[in-house]
Formats: structure tokens, C-alpha cells, sequence
């Protein structure tokens, strides 16, 4: 790292930095379809939401997305189907 990068980062509060790397982890509305499934972005998104807690000093909040991570991670959890595919979409249209 530059020294020029690590005086930028002693600027900005680790409350910044976590939700730097939530903003960047986030799944987008455009890739949702795509990365769903994808038990690897899953995991990182809700790990760092859960940085953005531990530094809020939410434990209780954190804990609950370190869990969904754990669960991505370790095939316990998986995407649930998208309402307007499939067997609910079937069922709105018959109604």
C-alpha cells in the first residue's frame, strides 16, 4: 500500500471503511438473478454487513449475519425461489 493510500485511509472512520466494503460486497438489483446461488458473494455480503454491526456495536445483529454467512458457507441455507418465477408466478396468474 502507498503511503499516500494508507494516509487517505486514516482518514476515513472504521464505521466508513465497513460500509465501503458492504457497499462494494452488496448484490446488486442488475446481478440478483445471477448471484442468488452464489454461496460465495452470499457469504461476503452478509459478513460484511456484519463488520458494519460489530462496529456499530450491534453484537446481536452481527451475530445473526455471521450466522447466514456460516449458513451459506456450510450449504445450511439456501436462495429462496423469486416470487415471479416458477411455482408463484403460476399461482398469481391463475387467480
Amino acid at each position: 500500500m502507498s503511503p499516500t493510500t494508507q494516509l487517505n485511509l486514516n482518514e476515513v472512520s472504521t464505521l466508513e471503511l465497513a460500509q465501503a466494503l458492504m457497499e462494494r460486497l452488496k448484490i446488486s438489483p442488475d446481478d440478483w438473478h445471477r448471484l442468488k446461488s452464489n454461496r460465495n458473494s452470499r457469504a461476503s455480503e452478509q459478513a460484511a454487513a456484519a463488520m458494519v454491526f460489530l462496529v456499530k456495536n450491534e453484537p446481536q445483529e452481527a451475530q445473526a449475519r455471521l450466522e447466514q454467512a456460516v449458513g451459506w458457507l456450510d450449504k445450511s441455507i439456501s436462495a429462496p425461489p423469486c416470487p415471479t418465477h416458477g411455482h408463484n408466478r403460476d399461482r398469481v396468474q391463475k387467480e
